[in-house]
């Protein structure tokens, strides 16, 4: 019975054992939940946490407000979020775990699309608007803030005017396929750099490559 009962309302006790609030990251990767949105290029952030997990041999579990799961690297504890909330709900997830693992918010990473990049280009930025991201804008409104980290991913701009959501709610092309397991792995190294190393050594380091 509760089994069930936490199937269906998530677990109640926290999932990290980390003590010290310092040694704790919630890394947050954006994108829709369901099988027709699962390749699309507005899922990179999905994408990107499900290629971390599948190198450290994790498993995402269902819980409240998303799909988790956990690890931890030198004495770090991070917890891997993907929302079940769609995109534009998505402050209601980032919000909840925050507060629930009592992470500081300058340990929050959100993951996101960027068609203003080229395609494959990461930047990595503390703070800026939500660049007419429905996630990012959710989540600004949620926290009440701009200052919070986020990866940007590029999808480039190849696309005719007017055209823009068939463009990131679309399946990768056969080029972009075949560069974006090494575009996932420089995510995923990032990711490392962030919790170990911090946000600025990790922007000089990555931003642009």
């Amino acid at each position: 019975m509760l089994s069930i009962l936490k199937s269906l309302f998530g677990h109640s006790s926290s999932l990290l054992k980390e003590e010290d609030l310092m040694k704790k990251y919630l890394i947050v990767g954006l994108g829709n939940v369901g099988v027709e949105y699962e390749n699309t290029r507005h899922n990179i952030g999905f994408q990107i946490l499900d290629r971390l997990a599948e190198k450290n041999e994790l498993s995402f579990s269902s819980n409240k407000l998303g799909t988790t799961t956990t690890f931890k690297i030198k004495g770090r504890s991070i917890l891997l979020l993907k929302p079940s909330t769609f995109m534009n709900r998505s402050g209601k997830a980032v919000h909840y775990w925050l507060e629930k693992e009592k992470i500081p918010q300058e340990h929050l990473l959100i993951i996101t699309d960027d068609i203003n990049l080229p395609f494959g280009t990461l930047r990595l930025k503390t703070k800026g608007s939500d660049g007419g991201h429905n996630g990012l804008a959710d989540i600004q409104n949620t926290l009440q803030t701009n200052q919070y980290n986020r990866l940007r991913f590029g999808l480039g701009s190849d696309f005719p005017k007017g055209r823009q959501v068939d463009y990131v709610l679309g399946n990768w092309n056969e080029e972009e396929e075949k560069a974006l397991p090494e575009r996932l792995d420089r995510c995923g190294t990032l990711i490392n750099s962030f919790v170990l190393q911090g946000v600025n050594t990790t922007m000089n380091q990555f931003n642009n490559t």
